[in-house]
């Protein structure tokens, strides 16, 4: 059919569209309109220490970045647990905006929040940031900004993107998991019902900046479990760090600075790397490559009430997906023990009678947990496993007999 004749069509990419033969453009289906837009997010990731002396003018740079000219208020939350861990810390703050009161108002004394995962299931504590927020009346161009471990981040960032539907949020990550992982993304989340996560939003923050004086401050508990995450990362994206991890296991297990830095950067980098360049950064579709070792550690966390904390569970996760994976056929032999070896080299145990616990049914609570997981999830189930060091591989399908091998293997290498 000719132009002449009104049968060509143009696709406006907004709806497709026919020209009749006088010329006037109409849609074909008026009831279907597609709106697009794109909003690119981006914000700065610091490494350093002394964020708070007063010489330094990166905070006040961070924060006066869109305008030097004027005063911007801000209002502190922090982990309760760095009163006593870091009792100068609240001074440090106030010399600090002392010194660069021309820029900076610190419009309250700090308000202090239980760390860990309480102040992730007590709503209480959700409805009592709001209120701060609320008093102190912070508008959009003011800044909240949380101090502490994942579970303040991840609760004060769930405050933040819902208040006025969302006001500035500056992460300053205390905990070597929060600084290597989870402080550097994009998600925000409290629990409910006793469902890890399960509220929550997606909502970049103003800025990271991860002080390593920080570390300094963490039970040796708290500072080794973190390290869990950068083998896992490392495990599923960059062999060659995962290789160098194994070359400082020593250094690491005993917090020689030099190493655990460069651990947490390069750590944060790739997990960095894969929220911008992953084609998923709000997790829209079924995959969850950063989840590796993940679907047995959050049920893990719940079943023995939080006692077993989540580097350390995710530590147990990504051994049993080792040795599943070469169960399933997916990694070479030996390459689990390798693993196992490595995680146990740095301080974190592989094994806890709760994953081998059971329902009334009879069936293993963490294959229950599997069932959670893929409805949080939605869609496909789909689970990282490992092809071989460095490299992930997705799958659909877990199969509960290689679980029971998998638990069965590790228990025995826990006996011995």
């Amino acid at each position: 059919m000719s132009a002449s004749q009104g049968g060509d069509r143009t696709d406006t990419g907004e709806r497709m569209e026919t020209k009749s033969e006088n010329g006037i453009v109409k849609a074909r289906d008026d009831t279907l309109v597609w709106q697009r837009f794109s909003v690119p997010y981006q914000y700065p990731v610091a490494f350093l220490r002394g964020l708070f002396r007063p010489e330094n003018p990166l905070f006040t740079e961070i924060v006066a970045r869109d305008d030097i000219a004027k005063r911007h208020r801000c209002l502190f939350i922090v982990d309760e647990g760095l009163a006593t861990a870091a009792p100068d810390l609240e001074k440090s703050i106030t010399d600090y905006f002392a010194a660069h009161a021309a820029q900076l108002e610190l419009i309250s004394p700090i308000m202090y929040i239980p760390g860990g995962e309480i102040v992730k299931r007590e709503l209480a504590y959700i409805e009592r940031m709001q209120d701060a927020i609320h008093a102190h009346a912070i508008d959009r161009h003011s800044y909240v900004i949380a101090i502490g471990g994942g579970a303040v981040l991840d609760a004060v960032g769930l405050v933040a993107a819902t208040a006025h539907r969302g006001v500035r949020h500056i992460r300053i990550p205390t905990t070597v998991l929060s600084q290597n992982d989870s402080g550097v993304g994009v998600k925000n989340a409290v629990n409910f019902k006793g469902i890890k996560n399960y509220v929550g939003t997606f909502a970049p923050p103003w800025a990271v900046l991860n002080d390593f004086d920080f570390l300094d401050t963490l039970p040796h508990r708290e500072r080794i479990a973190g390290i869990s995450e950068a083998v896992k990362v490392a495990l599923i994206r960059d062999r060659e760090f995962y290789l160098w991890i194994e070359e400082n296991a020593d250094q690491l297990a005993t917090f020689q600075p030099e190493a655990e830095e460069y651990m947490v950067r390069r750590s944060a980098e790739l997990h960095m790397h894969q929220i911008a360049h992953g084609g998923d950064p709000f997790e829209a579709g079924s995959a969850r490559p950063l989840d590796f070792g993940h679907w047995s550690a959050h049920k893990l966390e719940t079943l023995t009430n939080h006692h077993v904390r989540h580097g350390e569970a995710v530590a147990m996760g990504i051994a049993l997906d080792a040795r599943y994976s070469v169960l399933a056929g997916l990694l070479p032999k030996g390459e689990d023990e390798r693993i196992v070896v490595l995680l146990e080299t740095l301080g974190l145990r592989i094994w806890h009678p709760a994953l081998q616990g059971t329902d009334a049914n009879g069936t293993l609570s963490i294959l229950v947990g599997l069932q959670e997981f893929q409805e949080h999830l939605g869609g496909d189930l789909t689970i990282t496993l490992l092809n071989e060091v460095g490299v992930g591989v997705e799958v659909h399908e877990i199969k509960p007999e290689f679980v029971h091998q998998a638990l069965d293997w590790l228990r025995a290498r826990e006996r011995n």
